[in-house]
């Protein structure tokens, strides 16, 4: 009998804490996040026909260099199709990263939870533990953040990986500006996962601010594909906080309108041949569906 099984994830949005789900900073001191998981998707297809040949085959709907996450999503799309029966998200979000830890990659873990959990998340880093914190954002908060966050892809793609590696290099070593700037960062996803469940925007508008101030000081070159679209912006108060998705140094960038100026926003970034992607919350997660025939 043929069999077919698809899946489908979505991608996430970091607001805090990335860089903190990464060892050895989880071991020395632990961290936490904020993500949100979105309705771009990344779907994978694993097909066993009548004569047992196998097909696999997924695609995304963002671009790969977005930081939205969407190498993780593939991992646990993929990972889900081919070894996900009788399996929880949280046992197909670990295997992902365990994949992609086999790979070479020095990332942390809060990608595949959010790809697999779906919603929004506050979650710990202990070790090699993930727990999700107690968390209920107000429904008021979600539909803000839904109305005034802007996500704009700006088309560099990520050309990081140096600068990560000398950031990690510099944390092994001992740098006490790294090392502050990760305490920051951690502290910051805190603030904001508070600031949603007491529905305080300023909050969680500082804490993004937090998170953006504290990798301008470890790596000011994160930033620098944002600054000049952005600081008039800033300056003019028509945005009130921002900060580039994942790794950052290109990809997306999400933005913080003020109210009544999500337009101008948007218009600002497609005038820098930004594009803008529409965005709700993914509520759901992984989803599997196996059909016979």
């Amino acid at each position: 009998m043929a069999k077919e099984i698809r899946t489908k994830v979505p991608v996430r949005i970091d607001l805090a804490g990335g860089w903190t789900d990464c060892a050895p900073f989880t071991v020395d001191y632990g961290g936490e996040v904020v993500n949100v998981a979105i309705n771009h998707y990344i779907t994978a297809s694993y097909q066993v026909d009548d004569e047992k040949k196998i097909k696999v085959s997924y695609q995304s709907e963002v671009p790969n260099s977005s930081g939205l996450g969407t190498s993780a999503a593939m991992n646990v799309a993929f990972l889900s199709a081919i070894n996900g029966e009788d399996k929880e998200k949280a046992e197909i979000a670990e295997l992902a990263y365990q994949f992609e830890a086999l790979l070479g990659n020095r990332g942390g873990r809060q990608d595949q939870w959010a790809a697999a959990i779906g919603g929004i998340q506050h979650l710990m880093f202990v070790g090699d533990r993930v727990e999700a914190m107690p968390f209920e954002p107000l429904d008021s908060a979600k539909r803000w953040l839904c109305r005034q966050m802007v996500l704009a892809y700006t088309g560099i793609s990520h050309s990081s990986g140096d600068i990560h590696n000398g950031v990690w290099s510099r944390y092994d070593e001992g740098d006490e500006v790294v090392l502050n700037s990760l305490l920051t960062i951690r502290k910051a996803a805190r603030k904001v996962a508070e600031g949603f469940g007491k529905d305080r925007r300023d909050e969680v508008v500082f804490g993004v601010r937090e998170v953006t101030a504290a990798i301008e000081a470890m790596a000011p070159e994160l930033n620098a594909p944002y600054r000049e679209v952005l600081g008039p912006l800033m300056a003019n108060k028509s945005a009130l906080a921002w900060k580039g998705m994942g790794a950052a140094g290109g990809g997306c960038v999400g933005i913080f309108a003020n109210q009544g100026k999500v337009d101008e926003v948007k218009a600002a970034c497609q005038a820098a041949g930004w594009e803008i992607l529409e965005w709700e919350i993914d509520e759901v997660g992984l989803q599997r569906q196996i059909i016979e025939s």
